[in-house]
């Protein structure tokens, strides 16, 4: 019998197989990977510092114990080079493999500036295990207070910020928006981060970006756009991170910045699935997102192992919160989708110190929202308005 094989053992790959493993316990599964295939929470890279976390303790499984669990068949340190989806066959350089039916897990690449200077190749990024493992290496050698420049103040940026700073870490964190998480909060709510993070000592330099990375001495020279010159130990870039959808492309299966995936996660080519970081999902209104986190992947991994079994599914994607790690100043937040975040607006308010914004289009109906400092009876409330303004008056 031919196996479903999954590319990717991030936190989707691993979620399909757990769901599928749920209502199959038997037809094979082959999960390929480029790492190691040890099971870890990837949101936990941004604020392991702080809990002095280690690479190895964010690793709750082996691949041996992962293998055990799935009672499947795992090829680490394996790159897939090509998909024929006639011959229904995945090409490494192990050998090429047969599939019955594909999930394409494969995440996404962080995106690389183009910065000048002889450092440039020393920025550093952190996008999985092997990523954070370099990063601690390189605090620990620049000592307890090491000066670390942060390239990017959106989600992922500011959670870094807020981590290393509570960690005693010296962070200039940059970003050409004139306040952090910019692209995804109203300004109310933004405004709020920035006071927050620079009580906590981040020094936020915004409305400009690094042009260039110098050695300087046994550190790093950074020049900004608007000619600010300061030492820093490390940089790390966090400008956000790029669908892989290159063997995707070379499969020739529909794409656009992602996996174009229709409402049962499956793609253009019958019988080959995606989800995660790499896919661009179905929305109500015939779109199609990047939806990169935790809960799209947990309720998308669910429907396309009912579909594996050969009972198609929908995926039934619920509003969920986003919720920003950032101590100081906790966030959660529902964006607006795309199609309606320029015909609307924020409207926010603050009482006793917490800020709740909602987005309007320009009928007055709800399509999103922000809260901090947040908590859970407060984020739950909000989801369920928004939930009930999208059922009374669907898009």
């Amino acid at each position: 019998m031919k196996p479903i094989a999954i590319i990717g053992s991030g936190l989707a790959g691993y979620t399909v197989a757990r769901e599928f493993r749920k209502l199959d316990k038997t037809t094979p599964l082959l999960i390929v990977t480029g790492d190691d295939g040890g099971f870890y929470s990837k949101p936990m890279l941004s604020n392991a510092f702080a809990m002095g976390k280690q690479p190895q303790q964010l690793k709750s499984k082996t691949v041996d114990q992962m293998a055990a669990e799935l009672n499947a068949n795992i090829l680490t340190g394996t790159v897939v080079s090509s998909i024929n989806t006639q011959a229904q066959t995945i090409q490494t350089k192990m050998g090429d493999f047969d599939y019955s039916q594909l999930v394409l897990a494969l995440g996404a690449q962080a995106i690389r500036l183009l910065i000048d200077g002889n450092a440039a190749d020393q920025v550093l990024f952190v996008n999985n295990l092997a990523d954070y493992a370099v990063f601690r290496n390189k605090l620990a050698l620049a000592g307890d207070k090491a000066r670390v420049t942060i390239l990017g103040a959106g989600l992922i940026g500011c959670e870094f910020s807020d981590d290393l700073a509570s960690a005693g870490h010296e962070v200039i964190l940059i970003d050409p928006n004139p306040l952090p998480l910019a692209a995804l909060a109203p300004a109310a709510i933004s405004s709020g981060l920035h006071a927050a993070l620079e009580s906590k000592g981040v020094k936020l330099k915004l409305g400009t970006t690094a042009t260039q990375i110098a050695k300087q001495g046994n550190a790093l020279q950074v020049r900004l756009s608007n000619d600010e010159v300061f030492d820093t130990d490390v940089v790390l870039s966090a400008v956000g991170l790029r669908a892989d959808i290159r063997l995707a492309q070379a499969a020739q299966l529909q794409t656009d910045r992602g996996i174009i995936i229709d409402e049962h996660g499956q793609t253009s080519v019958p019988g080959i699935f995606s989800l995660g970081d790499c896919a661009q999902y179905k929305q109500a209104d015939g779109s199609h997102s990047l939806m990169p986190y935790v809960a799209p992947i947990m309720t998308a991994a669910r429907a396309i192992a009912q579909s594996l079994t050969g009972k198609l599914t929908s995926i039934d994607m619920k509003p969920a919160a986003v919720q920003v790690k950032t101590p100081s100043y906790p966030v959660a937040l529902i964006p607006p989708a795309l199609a309606v975040s320029k015909s609307g607006s924020w409207e926010s308010v603050c009482t006793e110190g917490v800020t709740t914004s909602r987005y309007f289009d320009e009928n007055k109906k709800m399509h999103g929202f922000a809260l901090a400092p947040q908590d859970a009876k407060s984020r739950n409330a909000l989801i369920a308005e928004l939930s009930e303004a999208q059922v009374a008056r669907p898009i």
